[in-house]
């Protein structure tokens, strides 16, 4: 169901983040690492000689760190509401704490957990990030040249209509963006159609995106994004009907369909 919001309160920091938000093709084909369905992404075809997958946000889901494990790529993983990850991924990790932007109690910031696990500091890493919202002040406090080791972010963003709509989720969101968008570039958006959208100036806008943010010295070619969805989208609840992305996000290349 759709609900309804007011119209954007600031134009100037919605444009950052729409800039941001926008996905871009490259060169690098697209290939799907996870489930078909939830707990899968979209990545570029461009694993070799990433050292190791930081996973944040276990939860019930498990498969994309289980493909990491087929493709040679060890997974650390973290989330303080499970005692054990689903599945025994081969070679992976796991510490039940959370990420944030201080160390403390149940919580560890994403330098703190890389300093004590990284099992290769001159390698390229992968990070893949759901964590319900934390996500923004987790980055907000990551150090640029820690965020630089990751060749390609995969991550939910969460809150949108608010972050479009309320200074204070706002601000979360800009600091995020300003701590990635030299070094990363988006190349892959899909809408989370658990969640719902809400409509903002005439356009529904869903609450949870996933994307795929790429290091832009791995972004040859860059382009206008490709139609969406991608042929290897797919719905997270296959009970519920698909979520179109907003024009301001995908202009032309987003349209309805069954993925």
């Amino acid at each position: 169901m759709t609900a309804k919001r007011p119209a954007l309160r600031s134009n100037q920091n919605a444009s950052m983040i729409d800039d941001f938000m926008r996905p871009h093709a490259t060169d690098t084909p697209l290939i799907r690492i996870g489930d078909f369905g939830d707990g899968g992404y979209l990545v570029p075809d461009d694993l070799r000689g990433i050292a190791a997958c930081y996973s944040p946000g276990v939860s019930r889901q498990a498969s994309f760190e289980m493909d990491m494990a087929k493709h040679g790529i060890p997974s650390f993983m973290a989330d303080a509401s499970v005692k054990n990850p689903p599945l025994e991924v081969p070679g992976a990790q796991f510490v039940p704490k959370f990420l944030g932007d201080k160390d403390e109690g149940e919580f560890m910031t994403l330098a703190s957990w890389v300093a004590a696990t990284d099992p290769d500091p001159s390698a390229d890493l992968l990070l893949q990030m759901d964590i319900e919202g934390a996500e923004y002040a987790t980055l907000a406090a990551a150090p640029r040249e820690l965020l630089k080791r990751f060749r390609m972010i995969v991550i939910e963003w969460h809150h949108l209509p608010s972050i479009l709509t309320k200074p204070r989720f706002s601000a979360r969101a800009l600091a995020t963006i300003e701590n990635l968008r030299e070094d990363f570039v988006t190349v892959h958006l899909h809408p989370n159609n658990v969640s719902g959208t809400v409509e903002i100036d005439g356009e529904n806008i869903p609450r949870v995106v996933e994307a795929t943010l790429l290091r832009r010295d791995r972004a040859s070619g860059l382009r206008p994004a490709d139609p969406l969805p991608h042929p290897l989208d797919r719905r997270h609840n296959p009970r519920k009907p698909a979520l179109t992305l907003p024009k301001r996000w995908v202009g032309d290349a987003g349209h309805p369909t069954s993925a």
